[in-house]
C-alpha cells in the first residue's frame, strides 16, 4: 500500500481507540454541562470553589498517575494497563451514583481520575501507526472526543431531567465497561517495542525536554481554561434565559460548525504544525479576551464559543501528535504521561481556579484570567522550534 495513505491496521486502530476514549469521555463530559447546575441540591454544593473541585478532582488524580500508568504499559504492556484502569474509573462512576453530597462527589471524582490510561491509549495509538499518519489518529481521537462533548451537551440535560445525576454516574460507568470490551475485542495488539524496558534517562528526557515542555504548559493551560470556563458558562446561560434542557440549542451547532472548520487546519498541521499551533492558541486567547471585555447576550456567547471550540478541536488533535513525534520510541509510554499529567492537572486546577475566581471577583474575571494565561502560552510557544514535515 502507497506509504501516504494510512492501510487497514491503522484505520482499525485509529477508529477502536477512538471509541474508547469515545467511551470513557462522554461519561466524564456528562457531568460536565449540570454538574455546576446540579451541585446547590446536594449537602454543599452551594459552595462554588467546592463545585469546581468536584469537577476537576479526577483531574488530580490523574495527574499523579499518568506518569506511573505510562512508564507501566512501557514495562508489562500497554492491554494489561488499559485494563485496570479502566476498571478504576468504573468504581468511581459507580461511587459518584451513591453521592448525596459534595465530598463523596469528590472522592468519587478522583477515584475516576485514578484510572488513568489516557497517556496508555495515546502512546498505544503512535506505536499502532507510522509517523507520517500520527496526527489524522490524533485528529481521529480528538474529533470523537469532541464528538461526544456535542453529544454529551446535548444529551446531558435531557438525560439529567430523567434519570438524575446518580443515573448519569451509573451510566459512565456502564459506558466504561463497554470500553473494556472495546479493548479486549476490537483494538490490535502491540508491536514488541511496546513492552520493552525504558532506556536510562528517558524519564529526564521525556519531563525535561524543552520542546516537550511547551506541549505540556501548552496543554496545561488549554485544560485550567475548558474547566475554569465550565464552572460559569452553565448558570450564565440559566440567568441568560435559557434553561439547563435547552442548552443543547446553543451547543450543538456550535460544537459541529467547529468540527467543519478545524479540518484544514488539522490537514495543514501534518506538513506546517507550528503555524496551525500558534494561529489556534491567538484565536483561543481572543474568544477569551471578548468573553471578559464585554457584555455579550447568548447570540455573542455562541459566536465566542465557536471560536473557543475551533481553536480547542485543533490543540487537542496537534498536540498529542507532536509528544508523539518528538518522544523517545521506547520512552514514549512515559513521554506521553508526562504530557497527560499536565493534562489533568490543568484540569484540576482549571475547576479550582474557576470556582474560586467566580467566588471571589465574579464571573467575568474568571475570562480575563483564563486569557492572560493564554497569552502567556502564546508567548512561550512562538520560540517552538519548527517540526519537520512528515510524507
Amino acid at each position: 500500500m502507497p506509504a501516504e495513505r494510512m492501510n487497514p491496521a491503522e484505520v482499525r486502530a485509529g477508529a477502536s481507540l477512538a471509541g474508547v476514549f469515545g467511551l470513557r469521555m462522554l461519561g466524564l463530559f456528562f457531568i460536565l454541562p449540570v454538574f455546576a447546575v446540579h451541585a446547590p441540591s446536594i449537602r454543599g454544593g452551594d459552595d462554588l470553589t467546592l463545585v469546581g473541585i468536584a469537577l476537576g478532582a479526577y483531574g488530580l488524580a490523574q495527574g499523579i498517575l499518568q506518569i506511573p500508568f505510562g512508564m507501566a504499559s512501557d514495562r508489562w504492556g500497554r492491554k494489561p494497563v488499559l485494563y485496570a484502569g479502566l476498571a478504576i474509573f468504573a468504581a468511581g462512576s459507580f461511587l459518584g451514583a451513591a453521592a448525596d453530597d459534595i465530598w463523596i462527589a469528590i472522592a468519587a471524582r478522583t477515584l475516576q481520575g485514578a484510572g488513568a490510561i489516557s497517556s496508555v491509549a495515546m502512546a498505544l495509538a503512535a506505536d499502532l501507526t507510522r509517523e507520517q499518519h500520527r496526527t489524522k489518529v490524533m485528529a481521529m481521537i480528538g474529533s470523537t472526543i469532541a464528538f461526544m462533548f456535542a453529544l454529551s451537551l446535548v444529551g446531558a440535560p435531557l438525560l439529567y431531567r430523567v434519570i438524575g445525576m446518580d443515573g448519569l454516574f451509573a451510566l459512565t460507568g456502564a459506558l466504561c465497561l463497554g470500553a473494556i470490551a472495546l479493548v479486549r475485542f476490537q483494538v490490535p495488539d502491540p508491536p514488541a517495542l511496546a513492552r520493552a524496558k525504558p532506556p536510562r534517562g528517558a524519564l529526564r528526557e521525556g519531563a525535561l525536554s524543552p520542546e516537550l515542555l511547551r506541549l505540556n504548559g501548552g496543554i496545561f493551560i488549554l485544560h485550567i481554561v475548558l474547566y475554569a470556563m465550565f464552572v460559569v458558562v452553565p448558570p450564565m446561560l440559566v440567568q441568560a434565559g435559557l434553561e439547563l434542557p435547552q442548552h443543547w440549542k446553543l451547543y450543538l451547532p456550535v460544537v459541529l460548525a467547529s468540527f467543519a472548520l478545524m479540518v484544514p487546519a488539522i490537514l495543514y498541521a501534518e506538513r506546517r504544525p507550528k503555524p496551525v499551533l500558534l494561529a489556534a492558541v491567538a484565536l483561543l486567547a481572543g474568544a477569551e479576551a471578548a468573553l471578559a471585555a464585554l457584555d455579550v447576550g447568548i447570540a455573542g456567547l455562541a459566536a465566542m464559543m465557536l471560536a473557543f471550540f475551533v481553536a480547542f478541536n485543533v490543540l487537542e488533535a496537534i498536540l498529542p501528535s507532536l509528544v508523539s513525534r518528538l518522544a523517545p520510541a521506547q520512552g514514549r509510554g512515559m513521554a506521553i504521561g508526562v504530557y497527560n499529567t499536565t493534562q489533568t492537572l490543568g484540569v484540576f486546577f482549571g475547576g479550582l481556579l474557576g470556582g474560586w475566581v467566580a467566588t471571589h471577583y465574579g464571573t467575568t474575571a474568571v475570562f480575563g484570567v483564563c486569557a492572560a494565561l493564554v497569552v502567556l502560552w502564546l508567548l512561550f510557544a512562538l520560540g517552538m522550534r519548527p517540526v519537520r514535515a512528515v510524507n
